[in-house]
């Protein structure tokens, strides 16, 4: 491997673009010499046994990334097209631990010089890595670009630099790179568009054409979406006929509420193994967990990384919690105060909209009835919009160094305050008020409100954006070419101006919140299930559309699971088996079984809630969460790694060695 790194060209007759490199209009021409060069430098230089050393010992002895670039024609300027030959992606996909499927149908970490074990690889097919491993890999090279000497990026002193930086980060923070991008492959994606939503089919989703195209953490997500949307159907059946025929019966949601508890439980269990299943057979399953590099925006006082020696950023975690409890908390709670005196707001105007119905008894009146929940609907999707933003700026601000430490906090605002915000007024009418009437009208209508302002804004209104820049785009070039016939310059002009797909964060948490409607308050209102349902139809033909027409082809991501999402939905099933068990312990025909002692009552309630919550727990422990087969597969390799290692160790040691008495 080490002798393919020194032999490796950068250049190649076959020049296939996968990355755009957009730079600053008036970037200055040493910057982008500089940054050219050491994009196409080669990886290491000298002996084979120097750089075995420095490979373990000194990793910025690596100067460039050894890749191919070249201006995009037509005259535009500061675009750059980047690929990478066929031995420099192979030699890639060993770097950052792609796992690949053996001719033994095994799974395994792909090396170069064990290729020829792996299915369906030869040397002249340039199709055994997927066009999105191969623009992962050139994005994994862009991204640790590091500068070894330079105090600062050339042309520009004020962007200073030291050893170990990472010079993308550095551009883009310095305004001076625009963006990086991955190209869509027209004939690809034409074929996914057709199988994925280009006809009205009941079926399952391309899950593996999806993961080829856009990676595995937006694969999971559109698996996970399907499987809940298949496994809310059984409570949307079961819901339809509680609704129709015993609708003010609340002895008789009892069974009902009991079945979607632990219904809840099953789902989330059966989720972890279908997700085990799924990310074994893409090879994420398998991927080791690399050291976490710090995130683009940290910043701080240049020192000493103990773990790794390097140096890199140092900030006081003591300024961190300084900053986070008495700034970003304070800030949370007065949002969240906020929030309930909105809410209080809003029951002002149900009560006026009654007082008013009561007056007239109008047909109009009676539509009137629904309107402030309407509003109120739409305020929270608004306040949501923006205390996003806000929690963005907080968490950057809070300055953490790795970027699982900056989503795990920003996940944690949003997920309190959107909590707090959709269902604090559903709370209040059913444990302050006492209203079932007014619950069922305010859930429904938050619920059906908040889907049809979701689906407008997530992909109505985006798309309809895209097609009319695109129709422009069209006019400006003359052009009545059609896809297939796009030049490249063409097809970089009209990406890069798409929008930019920001991640499964905010389909997750619609998701989540549509959990919460159906399984909170699910004894009160059984045909949540059923609008979940009709949505999630809806939003897997909508995000698709949005995926392959609207953003830009986002870059891919291995992800072995859904992450925190997984215990965020498992929080809110919990804390539904509390508010479902206190609302059947409100009902009339239960409290008529109690009427000398209220509290045997709170005590019958207290001890089902326990119950079920046992039940809950003992379910989730006796489902594994990887099938029994991928248990043994993964046991098999772990132990075949082991002695690999062990085979590795010792030849190493003789080789080294047998080197340093010849050298």
């Amino acid at each position: 491997v080490l002798e393919s790194w020194s032999f490796l060209d950068t250049v190649e007759s076959n020049f296939r673009p996968l990355v755009v490199i957009e730079l600053a209009k008036g970037t200055k021409e040493e910057t982008i010499e500089w940054f050219t060069r050491r994009i196409v430098d080669k990886k290491a230089n000298g002996d084979v046994i120097l750089m075995y050393f420095l490979a373990y010992f000194t990793p910025l002895y690596f100067k460039g990334a050894q890749l191919l670039i070249k201006p995009l024609e037509n005259g535009v300027e500061n675009i750059y097209l980047v690929g990478a030959s066929h031995l420099r992606l192979l030699l890639g996909a060993e770097t950052v631990g792609l796992v690949k499927e053996c001719s033994d149908n095994s799974m395994r970490a792909f090396t170069y010089s064990s290729r020829k074990t792996f299915k369906d690889f030869a040397d002249d097919n340039h199709n055994f890595l997927t066009m999105a491993e191969c623009q992962y890999i050139i994005k994994h090279e862009l991204e640790n670009l590091r500068a070894k000497n330079e105090k600062m990026i050339p042309g520009y002193p004020q962007a200073k630099l030291y050893p170990g930086k990472s010079i993308v980060r550095r551009l883009l923070t310095s305004g001076i790179l625009v963006q990086i991008f991955p190209l869509h492959d027209r004939e690809e994606l034409k074929k996914l568009r057709h199988s994925w939503y280009g006809r009205v089919k009941v079926g399952y989703q391309p899950l593996d054409d999806i993961r080829c195209y856009f990676g595995e953490t937006i694969a999971l997500y559109f698996g996970f979406l399907e499987y809940f949307t298949f496994a809310l159907i059984p409570m949307a059946v079961i819901g339809i006929p509680y609704y129709v025929f015993a609708w003010e019966d609340y002895d008789k949601y009892v069974m009902f509420a009991t079945f979607n508890l632990l219904w809840s439980t099953v789902i989330l269990e059966v989720w972890k193994r279908i997700c085990a299943i799924l990310t074994y057979r893409w090879g994420t399953l398998l991927m080791k967990r690399q050291f976490e590099e710090p995130r683009p925006g940290f910043h701080g006082l240049l020192g000493i990384n103990p773990v790794t020696g390097r140096e890199e950023p140092v900030y006081s975690s003591l300024k961190r919690q300084l900053r986070i409890y008495l700034v970003s908390l304070p800030f949370v709670c007065l949002c969240l105060y906020f929030s309930l005196y909105v809410m209080m707001i809003y029951f002002d105007l149900e009560q006026w909209a009654l007082d008013y119905h009561k007056e007239n008894e109008s047909n109009f009146s009676s539509l009137m009835l629904y309107v402030p929940s309407i509003i109120y609907a739409v305020v929270i999707e608004i306040m949501n919009r923006i205390y996003r933003y806000a929690a963005e700026f907080l968490t950057s601000w809070e300055n953490h160094r790795l970027e699982s430490s900056y989503q795990n906090h920003l996940i944690l605002k949003v997920l309190v305050f959107n909590f707090l915000n959709c269902f604090a007024s559903l709370f209040y009418i059913a444990f302050v008020l006492f209203d079932m009437k007014l619950l069922r009208q305010s859930l429904a209508t938050l619920l059906i409100t908040s889907q049809i302002l979701n689906q407008f804004a997530e992909s109505l209104l985006p798309y309809w954006l895209q097609k009319r820049y695109s129709r422009r785009m069209k006019k400006r070039m003359c052009s009545q070419k059609t896809d297939r016939d796009l030049s490249i310059a063409e097809q970089v002009n009209m990406e890069k101006e798409m929008g930019t797909y920001l991640g499964t964060f905010d389909d997750y948490l619609e998701l989540f919140l549509q959990f919460g409607y159906v399984s909170l308050f699910s004894c009160v209102y059984p045909l949540a299930a059923v609008f979940a349902v009709l949505n999630n139809i809806t939003e897997i033909y909508s995000d698709a559309l949005k995926m392959c027409r609207v953003y830009k082809r986002p870059f891919a991501e291995p992800t072995a699971n859904i992450g925190v999402w997984q215990l965020a939905f498992e929080t809110m099933s919990v804390i539904s088996v509390v508010t479902n068990c206190i609302l059947i312990g409100m009902s009339p025909q239960l409290d008529a079984l109690f009427p000398d002692s209220k509290m045997d009552l709170v005590l019958s309630v207290a001890l089902v809630e326990h119950l079920i919550l046992a039940i809950k727990f003992i379910m989730a422990f006796i489902i594994p969460d990887k099938p029994r087969d991928i248990q043994m597969k993964l046991a098999k390799l772990e132990f075949e790694s082991l002695e690999a290692l062990k085979q590795q160790v010792r030849a190493f040691q003789m080789q080294l060695h047998f080197l340093l008495i010849h050298h």
